[in-house]
């Protein structure tokens, strides 16, 4: 699935129909971390499965759910739930909400996402703003045909993440009293979780932390000309680092955490 910017406009004329205006944040609420999205006020919900073109996502702890409305004083456009590449969806197709929130008007995006620490100074509940990346995914979400409406086919990553931005979400943190890492975020396909080796080498590459997710639609907010923050809840030492993983674990320590978090996207969004 490829979407092209006719299929895009019908997802839009869909949502605009349901009473979605303007965007100026695009957010997408990894695991466990959803709950941000009740905070909205005047909230309209549209289920991913109502949207046309829309992927449908299937893991535990994501709700599945696009939200408009206000947070912060901002017009928002929150996914409650991301698509991933290892549900089967083509690297195109779990972007098309990204496509979605800029057609819709943001100028921006925000991703969060629950990583595995590789950095053997992080321990698990810690919140670690995302520097740069490493795509390790084994594919992209430009290949194909390139929209020259959306975007150069060359695009640009030497800044994927806004440095104002992340000068603006240390400076809120500091301010809350949050403590905030900031490092490298290396994304792998999934689904299994690394390897005890598969982390030596992440960790020899410079990645401070790893995910399944958030590369894709970073890529592709770039290619749009979006701004991008993210942020990584580390909720677990990667594989070598404790005695075994699970996804359990993931949405205890996003759920205990989780207050400090929305705080901190809240204040941010606020600032920015």
């Amino acid at each position: 699935m490829k979407m092209d910017r006719n299929a895009c406009r019908e997802s839009v004329s869909y949502l605009r129909k349901q009473g979605m205006g303007d965007v100026d944040f695009g957010l997408i609420l990894g695991s466990g971390l959803g709950e941000l999205a009740d905070l909205i006020d005047n909230p309209i919900v549209s289920d991913y499965a109502q949207i046309p073109h829309f992927p449908i996502s299937t893991v535990a702890g994501h709700a599945g759910k696009l939200i408009y409305g206000t947070l912060s004083n901002k017009k928002v456009l929150v996914m409650q739930g991301r698509f991933h590449y290892y549900e089967g969806n083509s690297m195109a197709a779990l972007t098309v909400p990204v496509r979605v929130m800029k057609e819709l008007g943001a100028h921006s995006l925000i991703v969060t996402n629950a990583a595995g620490g590789v950095n053997v100074k992080y321990h698990p509940g810690e919140l670690m703003l995302i520097q740069d990346h490493i795509n390790f995914m084994g594919n992209h979400p430009l290949i194909g045909k390139n929209e020259d409406a959306w975007g150069p086919r060359f695009p640009d990553m030497s800044h994927a993440y806004d440095e104002a931005y992340r000068t603006v979400a240390k400076q809120v943190a500091a301010s809350a009293q949050i403590e905030l890492q900031e490092g490298v975020y290396m994304a792998f396909s999934g689904p299994t979780y690394e390897t005890p080796a598969e982390i030596r080498m992440a960790r020899a590459m410079g990645a401070d932390a790893v995910g399944m997710s958030t590369v894709p639609e970073v890529i592709v907010a770039n290619h749009m000309g979006m701004r991008v923050l993210g942020i990584s809840c580390i909720t677990n030492l990667a594989a070598g680092m404790q005695a075994n993983l699970n996804h359990a674990e993931v949405v205890e320590t996003t759920n205990r955490v989780k207050h400090a978090f929305q705080d901190l996207v809240l204040a941010i969004l606020e600032a920015l």
